[in-house]
């Protein structure tokens, strides 16, 4: 392990361009952390609201700068600190580190609480494992903690070839529900369909509310909105008199629903309760987390304004 490393950092928050390749210092651990060897780094939406300082001023943080940007990756263990026990050295594993004061997975090393990092999933790829954690969780905060999500019930999700939309029908099929989705074009459409919903629509052409009619006629019990705008709005139209909906905090525009469909906006925040449920809804296998393009870790300018293009699943930084 070397006391320097590569990673892309900005000394100002900015526009794409301020992400740069830099020889920052290897990070060091306490002694409740796990070092990783950073092999493959999610790249976000919201890692665009940080790297534009969004996080800093809302929670008013003192940013030090150089910053590395990146909430989730994963590699294998390079060193524990002192009361770290589950892991070590070689280990390969996944990890979260949202706005880690000690730098995030865009570099070749991070340094991360014990609590947020899991062994690698029996059968999920390494490169896979890595671009999951910030989706994943999302997902299951929606459909587990905020719409409670029942099994038999009729779940409508919008958005559903996107990271936390196709995370969330693998979610809720292994919940039980049965799924109507809405992804946008024919390879979205295609996407979700392997993923195993029930049903899968185009939401840039295809007639939303008829096929919610036809799949839920008396109005579906729960809806989750991964995205917003008319088909958010419609797909709210669609959920009966009594019934829940869901959406991550950011969807603009925030969605509206009539009083009688309890509406609630949440946060995807990673903790050790919400992994250990994430690590057990997955362990079973024949999961996929969708990764649509994978950049070298130089071309991380590239990645950020990739953010802005149509794509499926996840981006990805090849980190080493």
């Amino acid at each position: 392990m070397r006391n320097t490393m590569r990673a892309i950092a900005i000394n100002r928050f900015g526009e794409p361009e301020t992400l740069a390749l830099q020889t920052l210092t290897t990070p060091e651990i306490g002694p409740n952390d796990v070092l990783i060897h950073v092999e493959i780094a999610g790249v976000g939406e919201w890692d665009s609201f940080e790297r534009e300082g969004g996080y800093a001023q809302m929670l008013e943080m003192n940013p030090v700068f150089p910053y590395v940007l990146g909430s989730e990756g994963a590699g294998s263990v390079a060193a524990v600190g002192d009361q770290v026990s589950r892991f070590k050295p070689g280990d390969q594993v996944y990890a979260l580190g949202f706005l880690n004061p000690k730098g995030g997975f865009y570099a070749e090393y991070t340094a991360v609480d014990a609590s947020l990092v899991s062994h690698l999933l029996g059968t999920l790829p390494l490169d896979q494992a890595g671009v999951m954690g910030g989706v994943g969780i999302t997902a299951l905060r929606g459909l587990d903690d905020t719409l409670s999500l029942q099994q038999g019930e009729t779940l409508l999700i919008v958005g559903a070839g996107g990271g936390v939309g196709h995370m969330a029908v693998q979610f809720a099929k292994r919940m039980g529900a049965r799924v109507l989705a809405v992804a946008s074009g024919e390879d979205g459409v295609a996407l979700v369909e392997r993923l195993g919903a029930d049903a899968v629509i185009d939401g840039r052409k295809d007639d939303v509310p008829a096929a919610a009619r036809a799949f839920a006629p008396d109005g579906f019990d729960a809806a989750l909105l991964t995205a917003g705008g008319d088909v958010a709005q419609q797909a709210l139209s669609a959920v009966r008199a009594g019934g829940r909906a869901a959406y991550p905090n950011g969807v603009q525009p925030e969605p509206q629903a009539r009083p009688s469909v309890r509406l609630s906006g949440y946060n995807g925040d990673p903790d050790p309760d919400i992994i250990e449920r994430l690590n057990r809804i997955i362990a079973p296998g024949s999961f996929t987390v969708h990764i649509a393009r994978t950049f070298p870790l130089s071309q991380a300018v590239a990645a950020h304004h990739a953010l802005n293009d149509h794509y499926l699943g996840k981006l990805a930084l090849q980190v080493s």
